[in-house]
């Protein structure tokens, strides 16, 4: 549908609507005032006329029957005069409320909504997203393009270190082929800001390392090209991304900015989805669980899913139960037994993640509480049916904790 024709369909829409709400109130002010009594006395007149002429009434009778008519007939006649303005007063009020409504409205859409903005189907928002993810900028001008946004920085590396680098580089450019000077330069340079130079010696390492390169390695590949074009996930970021994800599906770097690229190219629909399992599933000293927590609000909003962050859960972790391990017996009882009384107190009251769930089990499971880990074990499992990750997160859980008849 064009502009013009959605102007004017809401116009005549609009128009419709107001005659219509005018006429009712017409109709209604009718309703109220109910048929005429003018009528009425004017018949009796007649009658009146009629009694005398028959010699039924006397005429001293008939003059006042006829006095009281009249009279009767001028009160009607100024009650109409009275009810036909108040029904007036009543049309125009209402035809200014409809039209006060309907300019309301039009000013709403005019702030609120997007004139102009022509139809779009969700077949034409996909069609849309996958013509921007396959037609998007190289890396080279996404660099480019960020080189120009960053303003310069007066800040220098230490002049030692900034020799140490020089020669670093001097001695991996003279053997490119050294595993461990690209290594130590990749990281280097990412230290420095230097992102391209290191992604550039990160893909050396790859290619130095295959087939053996690994998701750890690929991932960074990835985050140091995503971090030299400003953010921006470009073809060749999506390409190490990818070759992360098929050495490790459940890689979490690789999938928290895969669904940045999705968010970026169109599908945030597919983005949050992908956020929110990663998420749920991820480790609480995860280094990419910050930045996750900040977006997956505004990732939701776009997707059009109402959703509320979890609260970041205080149960133990894997490094609580490994200080536990160097304390006493009473002390480490002491410490797991009161997180797993939070951790519990939560759950129960609020519900959380898989991996909550199996961090309780465990804790259960250290303090030799079996029979109470096989509990909760068993309500997990029926909290997250049909979650075939959840699942396999509570049932390493419940190994963990020796819990019997998990094995399958």
């Amino acid at each position: 549908m064009s502009v013009v024709v959605f102007w004017i369909v809401a116009g005549g829409m609009a128009l419709a609507v107001a005659a219509t709400l005018v006429q009712a109130l017409r109709r209604g002010q009718r309703a109220e005032d109910g048929p005429s009594d003018l009528h009425v006395y004017r018949d009796q007149l007649s009658e009146v006329e009629r009694d005398l002429s028959r010699g039924i009434i006397a005429p001293d009778e008939a003059e006042r029957l006829r006095a009281e008519v009249s009279r009767r007939v001028l009160d009607a006649d100024r009650a109409g005069r009275d009810t036909v303005a108040t029904a007036g007063r009543g049309v125009l009020a209402g035809a200014g409320l409809t039209v006060i409504v309907l300019a309301g409205a039009f000013w709403g859409y005019w702030q609120l909504g997007a004139p102009g903005y022509p139809d779009m189907p969700m077949s034409v928002r996909m069609a849309d997203a996958q013509r921007w993810h396959d037609s998007r900028p190289l890396q080279a001008e996404a660099e480019a393009e960020a080189e120009a946004r960053t303003p310069a920085t007066s800040g220098a590396p230490d002049p030692q270190f900034a020799g140490l680098m020089d020669k670093l580089r001097a001695a991996v450019t003279a053997r490119p082929d050294d595993l461990q000077g690209q290594e130590l330069l990749a990281r280097n340079e990412a230290g420095l800001g230097n992102f391209a130079a290191a992604a550039t010696a990160q893909a050396r390492v790859i290619a130095l390392k295959a087939p053996k390169d690994t998701a750890d390695e690929h991932a960074a590949l990835a985050e140091m090209l995503i971090l030299a074009a400003g953010g921006y996930v470009s073809p060749e970021a999506e390409a190490a991304l990818t070759a992360a994800l098929k050495r490790d599906p459940k890689h979490g770097l690789a999938r928290y900015y895969s669904g940045l690229m999705l968010a970026q190219t169109g599908r945030p629909d597919l983005g949050f989805g992908l956020w929110r399992a990663l998420l749920e599933t991820a480790a609480p000293d995860a280094a990419f669980l910050g930045a996750l927590r900040a977006q997956i609000g505004d990732m939701a909003l776009r997707a059009g899913v109402e959703y509320s962050l979890p609260v970041a859960s205080p149960g133990p972790s894997a490094a609580d139960m490994n200080a536990a391990a160097d304390m006493t017996e009473a002390d480490r009882t002491a410490m797991i037994a009161g997180m797993v009384e939070q951790l519990s107190a939560r759950l129960a009251s609020e519900g959380g993640p898989a991996t909550d769930w199996a961090r309780l089990i465990a804790a259960h499971g250290v303090l030799g509480q079996t029979d109470r880990a096989a509990t909760i074990y068993l309500e997990a499992q029926d909290r997250f049916k049909g979650r075939p990750d959840d699942l396999a997160v509570l049932r390493a859980a419940a190994r963990q904790a020796n819990v019997a008849g998990v094995m399958e």
